[in-house]
């Protein structure tokens, strides 16, 4: 998949415009990694920003000689949503609801939804990788879903390409002899697609 060139990473943090640029090249494929994560717009829509603020906050740590930007970014996207993971963790122990979510317009919500729908077959696929390590689901999940190169992958990993290669076999074999059919074949169109 061909994406516009990116602006130098580093000035994101402050320069507006090359915010703007680097932010339009790569927002789809954000919310498409959110969406496949979460079923609620609203918070879909707060953690694709959540995941732009980061990426501002941390544009001086990006390294051109470590992958490409989308690689980067996607580091980013999983920070981000680890965080949400152990906040959303801590606010069912303690009982507490998050009040107040940010406002979203009818036709975000709208496109929102649409693309929370259009991605239920990978939350069914992510509910069986729950099986599997945490380290073989990145791999899979980077590769897999969100169409990196296993070198990339490991990079956004930070991890050696062999062990990435590795996790993936392992963690491909495990799902084909877990999941149903029809699921099973959506995972080989899946591998298909990032070999």
């Amino acid at each position: 998949m061909s994406q516009p060139p990116d602006p130098d990473v580093s000035r994101i943090g402050h320069d507006p415009d090359a915010f703007e640029a680097f932010y339009r090249a790569h927002v789809e494929a954000i919310q498409r990694f959110v969406a496949r994560r979460v079923e609620d717009p609203y918070l879909a829509a707060d953690l694709t920003a959540e995941v732009f603020l980061a990426a501002i906050d941390s544009a001086r740590t990006y390294r051109a000689s470590r992958g490409q930007p989308i690689g980067w970014l996607y580091g980013v996207a999983r920070n981000v949503m680890a965080a949400e993971r152990r906040r959303s963790a801590r606010a069912l122990r303690a009982g507490n609801r998050v009040a107040g979510r940010a406002l979203v317009d009818g036709d975000d919500l709208v496109r929102l939804e649409e693309r929370i729908d259009a991605e239920a077959r990978t939350r069914a696929l992510y509910r069986a990788m729950d099986e599997l390590s945490e380290a073989e689901r990145a791999v899979l999940e980077l590769v897999a879903l969100d169409g990196l190169a296993v070198q990339e992958a490991a990079k956004a990993l930070g991890i050696r390409p062999v062990t990435a290669r590795v996790r993936l076999h392992r963690a491909r074999q495990t799902l084909k002899e877990r999941l149903s059919p029809a699921t099973a074949e959506q995972l080989t169109i899946l591998s298909e697609a990032s070999s």
